[in-house]
């Protein structure tokens, strides 16, 4: 595991804490304690951070970068589940159980981590029911983005999975539209994560981009998706 610890003081993680949607809105001792435990990492792109089974450390935190969380087949095919931005954090369910990690950690970019031991995480909700109130609101946003990846999968076609990523991506970058509905926006990960990301082969991923190109829904050029009308491209996932 390439991990360098980094070196950032008290201050510095209180700071990071609560830029936070999970800790930002805890008062100054609970995010003292919780800092006087933490510790920030550098992460290498594509180093592992932890894999499936290892037992778990703590509760994660992405101050910088992007890390994927993704499960592996005996024979080496990896499934990304989710991909964990900024501001966010991973490996939260296990915290609660102790249990082992169901699926592997990795760097996407070069990233700054916070880890907050399992311990420091547990003293934290039995003071109090505040802490313990945010900690499962976290827990049901991620049960209800997977339940809606499940129904993608499940009654989704590929084609209308890929648009409504699409059109995710432009909400997330917060594009005003032309006058005339064109816009454009950039991948943030490679064509294969997103693939993987919407349960897709790589190809069959290229395959549905090519249509929608040949359809003159969008325009691809790399990781640069041009919309010249995102109402229509709305109404091919229909």
């Amino acid at each position: 595991m390439n991990i360098d610890t980094g070196i950032a003081t008290p201050a510095h993680i209180v700071r990071l804490l609560a830029r936070t949607p999970l800790f930002g809105g805890l008062c100054s001792a609970e995010l003292d304690r919780l800092a006087e435990h933490a510790s920030l990492h550098e992460v290498d792109r594509g180093a592992v951070i932890y894999r499936a089974g290892e037992l778990c450390q703590g509760l994660h935190l992405v101050a910088s970068g992007q890390v994927k969380l993704c499960l592996a087949s005996a024979k080496g095919h990896e499934k990304v589940v989710e991909i964990v931005d900024p501001g966010q954090t991973f490996g939260t369910a296990v915290v609660f159980t102790g249990a082992p990690y169901v699926a592997g950690a990795q760097a996407l970019r070069d990233s700054s981590l916070l880890l907050i031991p399992r311990r420091a995480v547990l003293d934290e909700l039995d003071r109090g029911p505040e802490f313990c109130q945010r900690m499962l609101a976290a827990l049901s946003r991620r049960v209800q983005r997977f339940i809606g990846d499940i129904e993608a999968y499940s009654l989704h076609t590929g084609r209308t999975r890929v648009v409504d990523y699409l059109l995710g991506c432009d909400a997330a970058q917060g594009h005003v539209p032309d006058p005339d509905g064109a816009r454009s926006l950039q991948l943030a990960h490679s064509k294969g994560t997103v693939a993987s990301r919407l349960n897709l082969t790589q190809e069959h991923f290229s395959r549905i981009l090519h249509q929608l190109s040949e359809a003159g829904l969008i325009r691809v050029e790399r990781r640069t998706i041009h919309i010249p009308d995102v109402q229509r491209l709305r109404a091919a996932s229909d």
